[in-house]
Order: structure tokens, then C-alpha cells, then sequence
């Protein structure tokens, strides 16, 4: 894949919304091993390979395994997924899909049973935060294989 949009090309203050936004969520409280998680099964629906090598090898960094890092779009038949995290990927899931029978009422009743009102509404900007960067990641071409994690 070529990019068509690389970053010296964007122009001034573009991601500036988008960069602050992330700054909020990662600072939010919320597990980065979930997050990433999340990140990792949204990027796939989405079929964002450079946002899957980052969230795969940010996952790695916060100490998830690359086992449950692949299996993440089959988490259903996995074992090792926790009941709150199982609860965000369903969410993620249904949130990225926005499929008109979608009970939103039932998804929110099983995140609620792991997550705050507050964090609920974190996990939600996180997911939507996620497809943006999908898309705009594949509208510009972004290569994956590269990404590095800086500490």
C-alpha cells in the first residue's frame, strides 16, 4: 500500500481536536490493556492494518499477551477475556456497527454492572474516538508495519 496523505502533508492544526481528545481518554482512568483491546477489535471490523499494528504492539507495551491480542476478534469462544471486558467489546462492537436492532438499553444494563456512568461515557468517546482514527488512517494510507512505541 502507498500512502496518499502522508503526515508532513496534513495541514496545520488537522489532528490538534483529535490529539487532544486521545490525551483525555488516555488519561481517564480506563485500563490501557482494556482500551487497547477495544482499539484492537475496532480497527479489525474497521479493517485498519496500521491501527492494528499500533494497538497490537501498544497492548504489548501496557502487558497484554499477543495471544489475546490476535484472538480479539474471536473473544466470543475465547476463555480469557473478563466478563468487563467481554461487556466493552460487545459495546464496541454494537457502537461501531450501529445496527438498527441494536439494543442499546441491554448493552448498557451488562456495562453497568462493570463500569461507572462516568466511565461508560469514556468508553463510549474511546470507541468513537477509535473509528475516527480508523478512518482517517485509511483515507490517508497510513503504512502499517512501522509504528514504534515511545514512552
Amino acid at each position: 500500500m502507498e500512502e496518499r496523505i502522508a503526515i508532513q502533508d496534513y495541514p496545520a492544526g488537522l489532528l490538534d481536536g483529535m490529539r487532544k481528545t486521545q490525551d483525555y481518554i488516555d488519561h481517564s482512568g480506563l485500563d490501557h490493556v482494556l482500551l487497547e483491546l477495544v482499539y484492537m477489535r475496532v480497527s479489525q471490523i474497521n479493517s485498519c492494518a496500521y491501527c492494528i499494528d499500533m494497538h497490537y504492539k501498544k497492548g504489548l507495551h501496557y502487558g497484554d499477551t499477543a495471544l489475546r491480542l490476535l484472538s480479539v476478534s474471536a473473544w466470543r469462544e475465547a476463555p480469557y477475556y473478563t466478563e468487563k471486558e467481554q461487556a466493552a467489546l460487545e459495546f464496541a462492537e454494537n457502537l461501531t456497527h450501529m445496527a438498527p436492532e441494536t439494543r442499546s438499553h441491554d448493552i448498557h444494563l451488562a456495562l453497568a454492572q462493570h463500569f461507572s456512568k462516568q466511565e461508560i461515557a469514556v468508553l463510549s468517546l474511546a470507541v468513537a474516538q477509535i473509528n475516527s482514527w480508523n478512518r482517517l488512517m485509511r483515507s490517508f494510507g497510513a503504512v502499517a508495519g512501522n509504528f514504534k512505541v515511545t514512552t
